[in-house]
Order: C-alpha cells, then sequence, then structure tokens
C-alpha cells in the first residue's frame, strides 16, 4: 500500500472570513493518520480567497474522507471539494 497526495479545495463563506485563523483551525483539525504537507492561497474573485489543503494519506478505499469531514465542520466554511489526488513515488 501507498501514499497519495490529495488537494482539497476550502472555501470560506465570505471574504470577511479571517485566513490566518482558519488556516490555524485547519492545522488542528487535521485527523490521525493524515499529514499537513502546505496550504496553499487561491484568489476566487470579489475579495474570496479559497485555501488549497495539501494532505499525504494512504491509498485505501476512504483514504480521504476523514480529512474531507474534518474540514467540511469548521466554522466559517461553505463547502470543501477534493480537486486533485495523485500517488507518491
Amino acid at each position: 500500500m501507498g501514499d497519495v497526495v490529495a488537494t482539497i479545495k476550502v472555501m470560506p463563506e465570505s471574504p470577511e472570513v479571517d485566513l490566518e485563523a482558519l488556516k490555524k483551525e485547519i492545522e488542528s483539525r487535521i485527523p490521525e493518520g493524515t499529514e499537513l504537507h502546505k496550504i496553499d492561497e487561491e484568489p476566487i474573485a470579489f475579495g474570496l480567497v479559497a485555501l488549497n489543503v495539501m494532505v499525504v494519506v494512504g491509498d485505501a478505499e476512504g483514504g480521504t474522507e476523514a480529512a474531507e469531514e474534518s474540514l467540511a465542520g469548521i466554522d466559517g466554511v461553505s463547502n470543501i471539494e477534493v480537486t486533485d489526488v495523485r500517488r507518491l513515488m
């Protein structure tokens, strides 16, 4: 069994959401068995900025589900979406 790196786009509810506080909350919510690689900012429109959270998880079935559920439950998050999954060599 190998590992994969997944990119999860976290969309804040509004441009007024404090991105630094949201990043800290994301870091504290990474579940066991998931490694946070990095968090990048992606400007969307009208001041709204999404966070692309890159995590490393095992390639077993449902590998990103725990991280997705954890991130979706954060206050100030409108929605999340897995945008990319790649196998690590």
